[in-house]
C-alpha cells in the first residue's frame, strides 16, 4: 500500500494532481480542501494517501493532514459510498464541519454535498456517529447546544456553512443563542 507520497508538485487540475517523486508522476486525486492549500507547482509537498486498487483502475487519493485522510477512510467504510463520494463530502465541509454535523445530527447540511440525498445523509450520521473522535473532530466536541443553534441560524439566513463555522469561532465560547447570533453577523457585515 502506497501511503505516503514526497515530491514536487508538477501539475494542478482539480480534483487531481501530478506529483513527480524522483522522476515517477502520480496522479492523486485530492478533496478541495486539501486543493486549496497546496503550494504552487513547482514546489515540494507531502501527501498521505490512500491506495484504492479495483478490477479496471488503481487510484490514488491524497490528503494534506491525517485528520483528513483518517475521515475519508471512515467515509468509505460505509455502504454505498465510495471513495468519489467522500471526496465529494471532504470537499464540501472541512473534518471538523464535518465532526459537527455528525454529533448534532444535522442531515440538513450534509444534503447540500452534491450527490447526497435525504436517505444517504440519513445513513452518514447513523454510521459516523461516534467513529469521527476527539482526535478528527476537535471542534464537535466542544460544540454547545447554543454554537450549534447559532450556526444554523446563520446557515438559515443565507451564510455559507464556512462563512458561519469561521464567525463561530470568532465568538466566546460560553455565549447565549441570541447574543452569539448578534455578534456573528455583526463580524459577518465587516
Amino acid at each position: 500500500m502506497i501511503g505516503r507520497l514526497q515530491g514536487v508538485l508538477a501539475e494542478k487540475n482539480p480534483p487531481q494532481v501530478l506529483l513527480d517523486v524522483q522522476g515517477v508522476g502520480y496522479e492523486v486525486d485530492v478533496p478541495m480542501s486539501t486543493f486549496y492549500n497546496l503550494p504552487a507547482a513547482g514546489e515540494r509537498v507531502t501527501l498521505l494517501t490512500h491506495f484504492v486498487v479495483r478490477e479496471d483502475a488503481q487510484l490514488l487519493y491524497g490528503f494534506l493532514t491525517a485528520q483528513e485522510r483518517d475521515a475519508f477512510r471512515q467515509l468509505v467504510k460505509i455502504s454505498g459510498i465510495g471513495p468519489r463520494m467522500a471526496l465529494s463530502v471532504l470537499s464540501g465541509m472541512s473534518v471538523p464541519e464535518l465532526a459537527q454535523v455528525v454529533s448534532l445530527q444535522e442531515a440538513g447540511r450534509l444534503v447540500k454535498v452534491p450527490g447526497i440525498g435525504k436517505k444517504t445523509a440519513e445513513r452518514l450520521l447513523l454510521e459516523l456517529k461516534g467513529k469521527l473522535g476527539a482526535d478528527i473532530g476537535v471542534r464537535a466536541g466542544a460544540a454547545s447546544d447554543a454554537q450549534g443553534d447559532i450556526l444554523q441560524a446563520l446557515v438559515a439566513l443565507g451564510y455559507s456553512d464556512r462563512e458561519a463555522g469561521a464567525a463561530l469561532k470568532a465568538l466566546p465560547p460560553d455565549l447565549g443563542v441570541s447574543e452569539g447570533i448578534k455578534l456573528a453577523l455583526k463580524a459577518l457585515a465587516k
